[in-house]
């Protein structure tokens, strides 16, 4: 994902999340909204793969105010972008991660955290650089929304997998923060091209080369990190790391939604409805073969 947070899609219920959640920001959910005492630690302790999925997303969530400050530095021209980056995308990103970390600490005490964090901060704070990001504000808009496509599919598929209920709500909650992030760089994309409008095959191209990039996510580093120092547990599973994180991907490719990735991966394009239809089909079948593993 190298500094842009991407991770994998999935969705079904996510549709209708995506294209009604209010842009506006309405009262926020809080960490201490949630009761862990009430974990059901029986019902997820032994899941090998939600285990990996939560860790390593509690990491890459903890880091973000690192890439972050570069995003907000890269819109400074522009306040009011800069000014929400700082206040709400960067602070919201940071309680999912102190969220994550916080139950993952209580259903698998003996996991370092700390020292995991640290050691896959040290590798991952490399790749948070703004040479990462499009020149061009307007793209890097565009980029942005698949990110947070990608984010909301991502959580949306651990909600599904989890049958543990606080994690559920959390799950939730993460999720439609990344609906209304999605809306919102969707909204400054079309404000700053109304100021300067840029060419669909541009457009197109950063949406296909952030798509790809989908493949090569942060989500690796930080699996690697967690592997590293998982300790006993799940001693008895998977003996290679390649095996686990091959076994992670097939397990959220499988629920792939390209269909809703589609969807939303296409609004930046603004479109007009009867061309959006036409080209629903190829793009589908690029964006599956581009995403899956």
């Amino acid at each position: 994902m190298q500094a842009n947070r991407r991770h994998f899609f999935n969705a079904q219920a996510a549709p209708a999340a995506a294209e009604s959640a209010p842009a506006g920001r309405s009262a926020h959910w809080h960490v201490s909204d949630l009761d862990f005492s009430r974990i059901d630690r029986q019902a997820v302790e032994r899941n090998e793969d939600l285990f990996f999925l939560l860790v390593s997303a509690s990491f890459i969530e903890t880091g973000s105010d690192t890439y972050a400050a570069n995003l907000a530095e890269h819109y400074a021209a522009y306040p009011e972008i800069s000014a929400w980056l700082k206040d709400h995308w960067e602070a919201e990103e940071l309680q999912h991660g102190q969220a994550l970390r916080v139950y993952v600490e209580a259903v698998w005490p003996r996991f370092p955290w700390q020292q995991a964090y640290d050691s896959f901060f040290g590798e991952y704070s490399k790749l948070c650089t703004v040479e990462e990001l499009y020149p061009d504000q307007r793209l890097e808009m565009v980029a942005r929304c698949v990110v947070e496509t990608g984010t909301t599919a991502y959580y949306h598929t651990l909600r599904e997998l989890s049958d543990e209920p606080v994690l559920t709500e959390l799950l939730g909650h993460i999720r439609n923060d990344e609906v209304s992030h999605y809306k919102h760089f969707l909204k400054y994309f079309k404000e700053l091209q109304q100021e300067a409008p840029v060419g669909r095959a541009r457009i197109a191209g950063a949406l296909y080369g952030r798509l790809k990039e989908l493949r090569e996510s942060d989500s690796d580093v930080a699996l690697r990190h967690v592997w590293a120092h998982k300790g006993d547990y799940f001693a008895g599973g998977t003996t290679r790391f390649e095996d686990m994180a091959q076994r992670i991907y097939e397990l959220v490719s499988r629920r792939l939604p390209a269909d809703l990735a589609v969807r939303m991966l296409l609004k930046p394009m603004l479109l007009p409805p009867r061309v959006e239809e036409l080209v629903r089909t190829p793009i589908f079948r690029l964006a599956t073969r581009v995403m899956s593993y």
